[in-house]
């Protein structure tokens, strides 16, 4: 079965959440004629590249990255396409008939516009809305993922990370799905094991389950 990375690589000339620490890679130690070994030293903030949030994210002294459940971060998963839509609300997903499922991850048009690999920072990328976050909650999903940095809209981040964090529900931000397309999936999403962390930066594959998933995502029309 096939394997996709959809982890956007981390290097120094990747966008950042405006405000957020850029990351940063330098040799503390390097080798030389006494010595072997480089090692390095990397700056960078929790919610860096593909990341996932923790409830202390968004609810104060909520549960930290460390206590996020391994069964909802792994298992089957569906990759749902809501490319030609500007948010994704409760209509959007009435609209689509979509079932209820323990994982979602949303491929939107910032995708197709390949926002999560551009230079800038985007303010008008597809997210999710409050009216939408309850939707997921109400019927049980407790992992969903996007394809850009935030689940939610610019400058409208609050509402609906509290309605997710104070429901449990996992959130994977920062998705690189260019080759990927909806279907059925598993999912391998493995956040690094930072005590007390709001989030973390994290590996994340999806295995093919379904042999006509896999293919690059085409633009509707």
């Amino acid at each position: 079965m096939a394997l996709y990375d959809i982890t956007l690589p981390l290097h120094s000339r990747m966008v950042v959440w405006p405000g957020d620490p850029e990351f940063r890679l330098w040799p503390v130690v390097e080798p030389d004629e006494d010595n072997p070994f480089t090692v390095s030293e990397m700056h960078l903030s929790t919610h860096t590249g593909t990341h996932v949030d923790a409830p202390r994210h968004i609810l104060g002294q909520g549960p930290g990255v460390e206590t996020l459940p391994l069964d909802v971060c792994l298992g089957p998963v569906r990759v749902v396409d809501v490319r030609g839509v500007s948010a994704v609300t409760a209509s959007v997903l009435e609209g689509i008939g979509l079932e209820p499922t323990a994982r979602l991850l949303f491929l939107t048009d910032n995708t197709v516009l390949g926002l999560v690999h551009d230079s800038h920072f985007h303010e008008d990328f597809v997210a999710l809305t409050e009216d939408g976050a309850q939707w997921l909650v109400d019927r049980g999903v407790r992992l969903v993922g996007i394809d850009y940095f935030s689940i939610a809209r610019y400058g409208e981040e609050v509402g609906v990370h509290r309605i997710l964090l104070a429901a449990g529900v996992v959130i994977v931000e920062g998705l690189d799905l260019t080759a990927i397309a909806p279907g059925e999936y598993e999912l391998l999403c493995l956040p690094l094991k930072i005590v007390a962390a709001d989030g973390a930066p994290a590996r994340v594959v999806l295995r093919d389950i379904n042999p006509t998933s896999g293919t690059t995502p085409r633009s509707k029309g």
